[in-house]
């Protein structure tokens, strides 16, 4: 089967350019399941129930998280009533939603679990222990696991990757929004990229005005992220998994306009 997962997509812009491009890509590639990172995906900032229902509407089947998850309270409930969405397993148990899910696509079933990385970001549970844990649940139903890793530093996304190479299919970064050029298939199977990169506009700095970003670095002053408009990119990548097995194939990094 291909599974395509697509990097964080940022603001309306990236909810737009996936309904138009998504459909035809999918069936150019014979596109199985797709995975959303969407926690960016809400104009402003977060996701809402609204930029959710836009991705599911665009051919996305599933979408994840990162630290941004809980920016907009209008998701809680989404969070906890939605079965086609998840947050970072690592976060508090008591946290609206849920860290994996199990999806049953009448042909097969497919695990996914969302973690969130510790190095630069927030302190959470270990996301070694978190994964260790959710593995043990998903592998009673199914050999094909999917683990989105939203992180800042790429070394903790490799570790984590090699960490768990042959027991889980496919395991994808997010969370930078560019789009790292080390997919591959790891020893054990599993299929790996560091970040899967960003769905919004290109002429921008993950996805904000270049020019607010800029005056930031500039200036070390407040400002006011702002998105940007114009043409736009999705990236991502292609999973093949064998679905007798659980094991990756190939993969295919995605990039296009």
């Amino acid at each position: 089967m291909n599974i395509l997962v697509l990097g964080d997509v940022v603001s309306d812009s990236g909810c737009e350019f996936i309904r138009k491009k998504l459909p035809a890509f999918k069936k150019l590639k014979a596109i199985d399941f797709t995975v959303a990172n969407g926690e960016n995906s809400s104009a402003g900032n977060g996701i809402t129930p609204f930029s959710a229902e836009h991705l599911f509407t665009s051919g996305v089947d599933f979408i994840t998280t990162g630290n941004h998850v809980y920016r907009r309270k209008e998701i809680f409930d989404f969070l906890d009533d939605n079965e086609n969405i998840i947050r970072p397993y690592n976060y508090n148990a008591s946290n609206p939603g849920r860290g994996y899910a199990v999806v049953d696509t009448g042909f097969y079933k497919i695990g996914i679990i969302n973690l969130m990385g510790t190095m630069f970001m927030e302190a959470l549970e270990n996301p070694f222990t978190a994964a260790d844990r959710a593995i043990k649940e998903l592998e009673k139903e199914t050999d094909i696991i999917l683990v989105d890793f939203h992180a800042e530093a790429t070394s903790e996304k490799q570790a984590l990757a090699y960490y768990l190479d042959g027991r889980v299919s496919a395991f994808f970064g997010t969370h930078t929004h560019v789009l790292t050029n080390d997919d591959r298939v790891l020893s054990g199977g599993t299929g790996y990229i560091s970040d899967a990169g960003m769905c919004g506009v290109i002429d921008s700095v993950l996805g904000v005005e270049k020019e607010i970003v800029i005056n930031k670095f500039r200036n070390n002053m407040p400002v006011r992220f702002d998105h940007a408009r114009g043409k736009c990119m999705i990236n991502g990548c292609i999973f093949t998994i064998d679905e007798k097995t659980g094991k990756c194939t190939n993969t295919e990094a995605v990039r296009f306009e």
